[in-house]
Formats: C-alpha cells, sequence, structure tokens
C-alpha cells in the first residue's frame, strides 16, 4: 500500500499548516488538537489525549493478539524567531519549528493512512505524539502517565531529519545514539548594596567569574568515549541592569553533558561541590535547579536489527557515520522499562540549514520516505 499523490499534497498542506502555528514545550494544545482531528478519518481504535500533558496516542489493533510497535514524533516547536521566508513561516514571533517536528508528525500522519488502508495482522500499533521533547520532560511524562501504562510497547521507533547528511540517508547504530545531559540552575544569593559602597553587600560576581573557567574545564568534550564529559555555560545573570546597585544575586545556567547515563551523577557532583565552595568562600548563600534533564539514547541491537532490514530492503542507504552524537534526544527514556527501541537519523541533505537554526524547513520531500520506511519496519513485525 502506497501513498497516492493526492495523499502528498494533503499532507505536504497539512505539515506546512502546522508549521505557520508553533507551540513550545507544555503549550501544544492547539497543535495536539489538529493531530487529533487529522487522526478521525484515519479510524483508529482508540485516541487518547492529555498523554503526559498534550500527548496524543493512536491505536489500531490486529485481527489477532501479538506485539505492540510504537512509533513517535513530537509535538513542541522551539522558542527561536523563523527568519526564514517561506510562504508557510511562522505567524507567531518568537516561536518556530526549527528542529522539523512538523515534518516528524506528517510522517506519522502519512503512517496513519496506510494504516487505516490495510491494518496490522496481529498486535497493535501505536502512533504517539509526545509532547515537551525539547525540555527532556515529555517522555517522563509520558511513561508516567497510568494510561500509558496500558498500552505499553514491545517496540518502539522514531527517526528524526538530520542536516549534512545526504538527503534520504540513514544513520544508525546499536548502542549510545545520542548523549546524556542535565540542565544545573546555580543561583548565588548574597545581599545588595549601594554602588559606591560594595564592601556593605555580598556581590557574586567574584564568584561567578572565578565559575565560569572552572565549570568549564570539569567538562572539556573531546572524543565520544566512555570518558566523555562536557560542560557548557548557557546563560548568566548578575544583579539588575543598573549602576547604582551592587549586586546581591546572580545565576548560572550550566548543561552538564555525558556519553552514557551512568557518569552523569559524579559531574553532577563535581560541579556542585565547585560551585558550594566557591559561594562558602565569598559568604553567597546556594540553591541547586535541575531542569531540561535527558537520558541517553541507547539503542537496542534487535530494534536496530529491524530497522537495518527495512532500510535494506527498501534500499535507503544506511551506515553509522558520525554516531553518537553529543546532543541529546528524550526518547532514550522508553527504552528503560523493558522496551526494544530505537532511533535513526534521516539525511535532509547536506547543505540543509542546520537544526535550531532561524532558517530551517523541514523538507516534505522527507514525508514518504519516513512513513514508508515505518511502515515496512510495521509489517516486518505485525504482518
Amino acid at each position: 500500500m502506497m501513498l497516492t499523490n493526492a495523499d502528498i499534497a494533503e499532507l505536504t498542506d497539512w505539515r506546512r499548516d502546522l508549521h505557520r502555528f508553533p507551540e513550545v514545550s507544555g503549550e501544544e494544545a492547539q497543535t495536539a488538537a489538529r493531530v487529533t482531528a487529522a487522526l478521525t478519518g484515519t479510524q483508529p481504535d482508540q485516541v487518547i489525549t492529555g498523554l503526559g500533558g498534550h500527548g496524543v496516542a493512536a491505536v489500531w489493533n490486529g485481527a489477532v493478539p501479538g506485539e505492540t510497535v510504537l512509533f513517535r514524533a513530537e509535538l513542541d516547536a522551539l522558542p527561536i524567531d523563523e527568519v526564514g521566508q517561506p510562504a508557510w513561516r511562522s505567524t507567531f514571533p518568537g516561536k518556530g519549528h526549527m528542529c522539523g517536528h512538523d515534518g516528524h508528525m506528517t510522517i506519522l500522519m502519512a503512517l496513519a493512512r496506510l494504516i487505516s488502508r490495510h491494518r496490522p495482522a496481529k498486535g497493535r500499533v501505536i502512533l504517539l505524539f509526545q509532547p515537551a521533547e525539547e525540555t527532556g520532560a515529555g517522555a517522563a511524562a509520558v511513561l508516567a502517565d497510568p494510561r500509558f501504562g496500558a498500552i505499553k510497547p514491545d517496540w518502539a521507533f522514531a527517526l528524526h531529519n538530520m542536516p549534512g547528511l545526504p538527503f534520504g540517508h540513514a544513520t544508525l547504530r546499536a548502542g549510545t545514539m545520542m548523549c546524556a545531559s542535565q540542565g544545573m540552575r546555580v543561583q548565588l544569593i548574597g545581599k545588595t548594596s549601594h554602588a559606591s559602597m560594595p564592601e556593605t553587600g555580598i556581590s557574586p560576581v567574584l564568584a561567578i567569574a572565578r565559575l565560569i573557567p572552572a565549570l568549564l574545564a570539569l567538562g572539556p568534550g573531546g572524543p565520544l568515549i566512555e570518558t566523555f564529559r562536557m560542560v557548557t555555560i548557557t546563560h548568566a545573570k548578575i544583579g539588575e541592569p543598573a549602576f547604582g546597585i551592587s549586586p546581591g544575586y546572580g545565576e548560572l545556567w550550566v548543561k552538564l553533558r555525558t556519553r552514557d547515563d551512568a557518569p552523569m551523577a559524579a559531574l553532577r557532583a563535581e560541579a556542585e561541590a565547585l560551585v558550594q565552595a566557591e559561594a562558602a568562600l565569598h559568604g553567597l548563600h546556594t540553591t541547586f535547579l535541575t531542569q531540561d534533564d535527558f537520558a541517553a539514547t541507547v539503542n537496542d541491537a534487535e530494534a536496530i536489527t529491524r530497522l537495518t532490514a527495512a532500510l535494506d530492503a527498501l534500499n535507503i542507504p544506511n551506515d553509522h557515520r558520525n554516531l553518537p552524537l553529543r546532543g541529546s534526544e528524550d526518547f532514550g527514556r522508553f527504552g528503560m522499562n523493558g522496551t526494544r527501541m530505537a532511533m535513526l537519523f534521516l539525511g535532509s541533505g547536506e547543505k540543509h540549514p542546520q537544526l535550531h537554526n532561524p532558517d530551517f524547513d523541514f523538507p516534505d520531500a522527507l514525508i514518504p520516505l519516513g512513513a514508508r520506511l515505518f511502515q515496512r519496519v510495521m509489517t516486518d513485525i505485525l504482518g
């Protein structure tokens, strides 16, 4: 069963409509409503809404019992102002689908059309439209939702478009695919004073100035081997923009990154100890908050075998170039509860704007290719 030219035209229009109305993590209510409405014509046996926030899961049952196969796409956009000028550019200032999640959703919607015309022979297939991937909170929230336990998959698959790869070329590997990362938000609390009498206050300025290079030294990066560690300072704040006040408050936003999950705790402990020692030296109080917490994405070997077999059957070129990647993806959490999980990257073109660039736009020609790949994986497992 193939997508028709009419399908592809309608799905392309739908993708571009999603692109016009991006919603960031945790705010995807209207995107979820668009997904739910579009699923109606594909006649799923069950549609679960509000899953782990604004998530939507559509379920189709086969004729007899069997395994459960899940395919996932993301609902959320990014807080990035689009500078590209397509006719379907974002209508929401400061928000844009600069990662291609609109295209990933459309691939699943294309798959939904194919499933409606040829249901699995056995088991069941689930299409999950997941919220809040960009913050790392969405997968954990979906997994914690009791309704997800009732449809727990045996297999879970996802793809992500990847600029820099030749168009339609896949890259994948068993084992670690993407790194673990964690956002550590450091608050340094002192006491304000008049700018002419800084000695009467407690300023975080010197502490922050010393902490930035010290924290960066904890994670210098390098090859993605087992001992890989990277620390990135993503934001700093010291006081308020006023010339008459010596600041009494500061913040550092620090992204900690390790190749695998296990070393993260040690890196976090070292970073916190460094901050606490510096704060004590300057008489500052500290608090630590955790945000954007991503587990490593570790592909199951059997699931990779399934993906590779489907790629080869469809004559889609594939290898394991450039893997693993330093970036993070919250899809990895789906493999932490016994599900055989794998994701791959599908090339958007060697000269395509990079992910999170303000001129990025998903290449629509990937829609039928991604849908055909997932259909083959589903059919190989469920018939």
